[in-house]
């Protein structure tokens, strides 16, 4: 009887790990988005001030060059990153 109680007490612990760690991880981590950290023409680390906003999508670019061939193309670059899993912000 003592063993069935052990394993009883094992299992509900499990779960409450499990389902703790569901919560933990529910944010982007867990659901595969990931931020925008590379620029989408270039392929360099993006400058934070370096933008497009459009359609209420912030881009980030590396340099004033890319700031300009996003502008001439933004549902090209807005849908590449989308495919590669990143979660585009919102602009402000």
């Amino acid at each position: 009887m003592k063993k069935n109680s052990l394993k009883i007490g094992f299992l509900i612990g499990y779960t409450i790990l499990f389902v703790s760690a569901l919560v933990v991880f529910s944010g982007n981590a867990y659901s595969g988005e990931k931020t925008q950290t590379v620029c989408p023409v270039m392929g360099s680390t993006v400058n934070k001030s370096l933008y497009v906003d459009h359609g209420g999508n912030r881009i980030y670019v590396c340099c004033g060059a890319c700031v300009s061939a996003v502008k001439s193309n933004p549902e090209k670059y807005i849908e590449q990153l989308e495919a590669q899993g990143v979660k585009l912000e919102k602009t402000p």
